[in-house]
């Protein structure tokens, strides 16, 4: 991944990303290519030497059956992800060399694929997901709350997938190599478009530079 300095995260931002994200994308290479599957994980930054990001897949899906060579990869997505258009920048007026771009938050994990054909492994990920999905909500729903027969017969259903991470590349892409000002009209035209969450992550990456101001 192409990173400029100015789009570097710190290690907090990315553990908050790989705790915090929904799902991402799996990509594995194997004797028929490409394979790649979107599905959530879960972050467990203490499992092998650089943490493991931990999901499932539906048992009919080849890709946990496909021997995966070299390093697989999940790329994970966060807050941010938006189109910037030119009008948002003060600059624009003043001498108009300003292009659209895109803003947002990614992470691209490498790691070893392990396969668990494990219902004791599946059903505690599981369980993990689901506090982790459900926290939100007053009344969370409790894997408990489905009749245990049924629940048993989705387990077989699905296969755990873990990826042991060898890598992270990482990249905040949020408006941090333009002037305040054009980051305050940043910020403003997102609002107005409704784009609340990625407006935010701008202001949130660009804080200090914008209080100097």
């Amino acid at each position: 991944m192409y990173i400029p300095a100015h789009f570097s995260p710190d290690e907090a931002l990315v553990d908050e990303l790989l705790r915090n994200h929904g799902a991402a994308d799996l990509v594995t290479v194997t004797p028929q290519g490409l394979v790649a599957t979107m599905l959530p994980f879960v972050w467990e930054p203490s499992a092998g030497a650089h943490g493991a990001l931990q999901g499932h897949v539906a048992r009919n899906n080849d890709q946990w059956k496909l021997p995966a060579s070299g390093e697989s990869l999940a790329i994970v997505r966060g807050a941010g992800d938006a189109y910037i258009s030119p009008g948002f920048y003060p600059s624009k007026l003043e001498h108009g060399r300003v292009v659209p771009t895109w803003n947002y938050v990614t992470a691209h994990v490498y790691g070893s694929l392990v396969v668990h054909d494990d219902p004791v492994w599946v059903e505690d990920l599981v369980r993990r997901l689901t506090l982790k999905h459900e926290a939100y909500r007053s009344h969370p729903w409790s894997v408990d709350d489905a009749p245990r027969a049924f629940f048993e017969g989705q387990l077989r259903a699905i296969v755990g997938v873990e990826l042991v991470v060898s890598r992270i590349e990482a990249k905040a892409k949020l408006s941090q190599n333009r002037a305040a000002e054009d980051v305050e009209g940043v910020i403003a035209g997102l609002r107005e478009r409704g784009d609340l969450s990625a407006a935010d992550a701008v202001e949130l990456a660009n804080k200090a530079r914008l209080a100097e101001g």
